[in-house]
């Protein structure tokens, strides 16, 4: 790591990570139109964000800019597979890690692993049903699309909002910072699908405002306190593939997790790798049975 990587990622430490998106949820939520229009504007010509595939295509007719950032895509935009065992990319991004989990260890970035136990709250019990499954990281850059879907059917058990830091979430934190995705705020959201267990981690970062999910409202930052835990058995959530699950309020990463021999990633698929929401990441395997649908 050369020594501007170096200093940016010691510069982290010191700035005041949680009042920084705290002054970021606000300054993206003012509705002054100039000052939103400009902040649009910008953003698109920085960006090259592809207004063509949104609901909405006037950067005019957005209230503010977090409403532009996280704007719905036109229906039909993205597709999904006709293959119904296809396992989908939740989001549009770029592949950063995708494999096996060793025993409890999984890829940050070169010479920097963690453990699903760490990602998923130090709860021992939920991160052995994740023991030598499959993962996927995949990084939101500016321009992409910043709403969560379902990479397959799911039922929710559990959601956990997990208090931490909020690191910047780029290819020079994940090589200098030891454990990032673990110690940064996370909402950990746990399904059960056709082939087995499933968790979506919507991990938080440097000016992320806040996160939300389709059936809260909106979770805002939180540096530290007791761990946000929600049992949803009873609740009857089930979701199909592609129906939007969350989004960030700004961007960052999400993490998918996958049991033992429930997924195969197709080979093509390789850290680096754009991916689009809907575009297949792997074939699930032993998914033959439908979930029972809620009455």
């Amino acid at each position: 790591m050369d020594r501007r990587s170096r200093c940016f990622n010691r510069l982290q430490s010191w700035l005041p990570q949680q009042w920084l998106s705290r002054l970021m949820y606000h300054a993206t939520r003012w509705t002054w139109q100039p000052w939103k229009n400009w902040q649009i504007n910008w953003f698109i010509r920085r960006y090259g964000v592809n207004m063509a595939e949104a609901e909405q295509p006037q950067a005019r007719a957005y209230p503010h800019f977090n409403a532009f950032f996280t704007r719905a895509l036109r229906p039909g935009v993205r597709p999904m597979p006709d293959d119904t065992q296809a396992l989908v990319s939740p989001v549009d991004g770029r592949i950063s890690q995708i494999g096996t989990i060793h025993g409890n260890r999984l890829i940050q970035a070169k010479g920097h692993d963690y453990t699903v136990e760490q990602l998923l709250a130090a709860d021992a019990q939920l991160a052995g049903r994740f023991q030598n499954g499959g993962f996927v990281t995949i990084y939101l850059a500016p321009r992409d699309y910043h709403r969560i879907h379902m990479p397959c059917d799911g039922r929710l058990e559990r959601m956990i909002h997990v208090p931490g830091r909020r690191f910047a979430v780029n290819e020079t934190s994940a090589a200098g910072i030891p454990g990032l995705f673990a110690r940064n705020e996370r909402l950990v959201n746990i399904f059960t699908t056709p082939a087995g267990p499933l968790a979506l981690v919507m991990v938080g970062a440097l000016f992320v405002g806040s996160m939300e999910t389709v059936w809260t409202d909106t979770l805002a930052a939180r540096a530290s306190g007791e761990l946000g835990d929600y049992d949803y058995h009873n609740a009857r959530i089930h979701l199909r593939r592609g129906a939007e699950m969350g989004r960030f309020n700004m961007g960052s990463t999400v993490i998918l997790l996958t049991g033992w021999q429930q997924v195969e990633w197709l080979t093509a698929v390789q850290p680096g790798r754009p991916m689009h929401f809907g575009q297949t990441l792997g074939r699930l395997l032993n998914a033959d049975d439908p979930l029972t649908q809620p009455a």
